[in-house]
């Protein structure tokens, strides 16, 4: 799925990310992730530094709309996709589909024929599954959520 041109998205290294992208970023997560679904845990969990950062604002406004952090490991040709976020003005629209295939897209290229790795939310399950990812776990706790393990071969 493309993006509309309604919105401007991009991937940035941790030090490419101005501190206004940064900010944005934190809040948008501890917004949705530890305020909405009222799960209290360490966000900032000195992992994006090492990570690859998928960034959408709305062209007209500059509200960010979402994000994905990616990490790819070539050599073991393994990648792993978290943190998927999108703000409430961004929810059923496709974005989510089309911040995935952005991130399954940027592995691949950066590490041909890898796996691909997602820690999901139990109820995303279908979703995930949509865009190839299979289950590999019993769903268990993470952070008072249940979530699932998948794969995309």
């Amino acid at each position: 799925m493309r993006l509309s041109n309604d919105v401007t998205a991009r991937w940035a290294a941790f030090p490419d990310l101005s501190l206004q992208e940064l900010y944005d970023l934190l809040k948008l997560r501890q917004e949705v992730f530890i305020l909405e679904q009222a799960s209290f845990y360490g966000d900032i969990d000195g992992k994006d530094q090492e990570a690859l950062h998928y960034l959408i604002h709305d062209r007209a406004s500059g509200a960010f709309l979402g994000a994905i952090r990616l990490f790819v490991d070539p050599v073991e040709g393994f990648a792993r996709i978290g943190r998927v976020v999108i703000a409430p003005a961004g929810r059923g629209t496709g974005l989510g589909r089309a911040m995935m295939q952005a991130g399954i897209d940027k592995a691949r290229e950066l590490a041909p024929g890898c796996e691909i790795h997602v820690s999901a939310q139990s109820y995303l399950e279908r979703f995930y599954g949509s865009l190839g990812f299979r289950t590999i776990s019993a769903e268990y706790i993470e952070d008072g959520i249940p979530h699932v393990d998948m794969v995309r071969a």
